[in-house]
């Protein structure tokens, strides 16, 4: 994997986890309540779901390579469908007020985990994401080696944020991450992520 290519797939996985939704809103919520060093927790709780579906995917992506070409272009325009459908559905959602709820005293840990699973972005979105990043004439294992502790920091430091934030300033950062504006300017950067990458598909070809 070029440094082009991974600089690329870095900025993307930054849109990609730090776009407000459910984990955002829990690591807030969890911060709040039980403070940052025991809601870290629940970070821990996202990183497992993170591992397990990167994992899921990029056994996916290499069986797709196996056994057919064609099905990874398909997968690669899926995947862009995706990534677009999830920023029209993120920029009609923006305007829709977060709600805070107030987590149970244990369990943070398998809490977070089962968000971050039922996440509307969880598999699908992985998927979608990795069929754009990976090369098919470079061997996937080369390049999960690069891309999967890239996408693990990333996220770690994305939710260890988000819990710092509520821990911290507590009901103001969640007025932050609801804000209309905001929600929507990531909701654009999902819309042009998924039409460069499926105009870079088409162009390309099989």
């Amino acid at each position: 994997m070029s440094f082009h290519a991974w600089s690329v797939f870095a900025l993307f996985w930054v849109v990609f986890v730090t776009s407000p939704g459910p984990n955002a809103v829990n690591c807030i919520q969890n911060g709040m309540t039980f403070g940052f060093l025991r809601a870290l927790w629940g970070v821990l709780g996202i990183l497992t779901q993170a591992l397990l579906f990167l994992v899921l995917s990029a056994a996916g992506i290499t069986a797709l390579l196996t056994a057919s070409p064609t099905g990874f272009f398909i997968a690669k325009l899926v995947g862009s469908g995706f990534l677009i459908w999830t920023g029209i559905r993120n920029w009609r959602a923006a305007a829709t007020p977060v709600h805070l709820t107030t987590p149970p005293s244990g369990h943070i840990y398998t809490r977070a985990f089962l968000i971050a699973t039922i996440n509307p972005k969880s598999v699908a979105g992985y998927l979608a994401a990795f069929s754009q990043f990976v090369q098919p004439d470079v061997p996937v294992a080369a390049q999960m080696g690069l891309i999967v502790p890239t996408a693990l920091t990333i996220t770690a430091a994305s939710y260890c944020t988000y819990t710092g934030l509520g821990a911290g300033l507590g009901r103001a950062a969640l007025g932050a991450v609801g804000n209309t504006v905001v929600r929507r300017v990531m909701a654009g950067c999902f819309l042009f992520y998924g039409l460069l990458l499926g105009g870079s598909a088409l162009s390309t070809g099989r």
